[in-house]
């Protein structure tokens, strides 16, 4: 059948007779050429390949067969199942990764086709770091582990492989902690009632997202010590999760300068029926993220302080330096910061560690030089 503008062609899928029109002048040319596109689809849905989604991609009919083993539906249902077992800062990054980049690059295909040469043939062309190119593959991967206990694909095609490109040296952290005197004038610049946070986070080393999430409930007085649980991200929208890491919830020993800000704060926050510690200073409820602390704090603190602006980030460095260029115990900083391993700390605070022994390795050579 045909208009003056468009053929029509009907077909059986599914049970259902679905009739479709395509925007061809009914000559007898295109007559011909409708009945041959008609003859495909017959013949890709008795091999069962047929995509109605891919085929006529603007029908309406289109939203009643969605095939769910396509890989761009495949990978939204997965993401609604997987939220409520996942933080909401993962699920964030997830959904923009799997609607930014992997759904326009493969979307496309069956479940059962995605293969490595196509992952790893699009990696060559991006331009970002490794470690980002691992980040955008991660959901993938995990995905399709998925898919495969569940029996939808017979194995994962990313299991144990990454893509990793040649990359120049770089440092290892971005490591640059405020000096005492940066620290004073920062403190100094800050409204009376922003000043306990501050100086908290310079004496304690904790993530901006860890300090936004104390309760007072964290505070043992008695021992001086503060119980790190939870944290809440810009992406949590006020609500707290757990640490960063399984490292990250641990038990700190608090010194006498964080001993100092806390009571300081008792007198602003401790009977807020939040029952957190550090609120917003403009409208005295809790902080609703770390993001929200960087605006309406900490950039103006450190424009009136006239000092180099860093992110706040910075205070857990800060805090870390000082400790570590002190000659406090490796094993004990570690702990504080919530590290996974001494390694890691000495990694990456190296350059702050002391050494008070200008003829260090003297004395290894005079007890072990005879003997060997």
């Amino acid at each position: 059948m045909g208009s003056a503008s468009s053929i029509s062609i009907d077909f059986i899928y599914k049970g259902v007779r679905c009739r479709e029109r395509l925007k061809l002048k009914p000559t007898s040319a295109n007559l011909k050429k409708a009945a041959q596109h008609r003859a495909a689809i017959m013949s890709a849905i008795d091999a069962g390949t047929f995509d109605y989604q891919v085929t006529f991609p603007r029908s309406k009919n289109a939203r009643k067969f969605l095939r769910k083993d396509r890989l761009d539906n495949y990978l939204r249902n997965w993401l609604k199942a997987k939220q409520p077992t996942i933080k909401a800062s993962t699920y964030k990054d997830y959904r923009k990764t799997i609607e930014g980049q992997l759904i326009p690059q493969f979307g496309h295909l069956m479940l059962q086709e995605i293969k490595r040469g196509h992952v790893r043939d699009w990696a060559a062309t991006l331009t970002c770091t490794n470690k980002r190119i691992a980040n955008i593959i991660s959901p993938l991967r995990a995905a399709l582990d998925d898919a495969m206990h569940d029996e939808l694909i017979q194995h994962n095609p990313l299991a144990g492989w990454h893509y990793r490109k040649i990359e120049p040296p770089k440092e290892v952290d971005d490591i640059d902690p405020f000096s005492a005197e940066e620290q004073a004038a920062i403190l100094a610049a800050l409204p009376k009632d922003g000043v306990p946070l501050i100086q908290f986070a310079f004496w304690t080393g904790l993530r901006t997202s860890e300090l936004v999430a104390l309760e007072w409930g964290d505070i043992d007085w008695q021992q001086k010590r503060c119980r790190i649980t939870r944290a809440i991200t810009q992406a949590s929208k006020g609500e707290a999760e757990t640490t960063k890491t399984t490292a990250g919830t641990r038990t700190i020993d608090l010194l006498p300068r964080a001993i100092e800000a806390l009571k300081a704060q008792k007198a602003m926050s401790y009977l807020h029926l939040s029952g957190r510690i550090f609120l917003n200073p403009r409208n005295g409820e809790p902080w609703t993220g770390d993001q929200a602390l960087r605006k309406t704090m900490w950039v103006y603190a450190l424009k009136r302080a006239g000092v180099r602006y860093r992110r706040p980030y910075q205070t857990r460095h800060t805090y870390a330096s000082m400790m570590v260029s002190a000659g406090e115990p490796l094993a004990w900083v570690s702990k504080q910061m919530g590290h996974t391993s001494v390694v890691t700390t000495a990694r990456i605070y190296a350059g702050w560690i002391p050494v008070t022994n200008n003829q260090a390795g003297l004395l290894a050579d005079l007890a072990y030089s005879k003997s060997i």
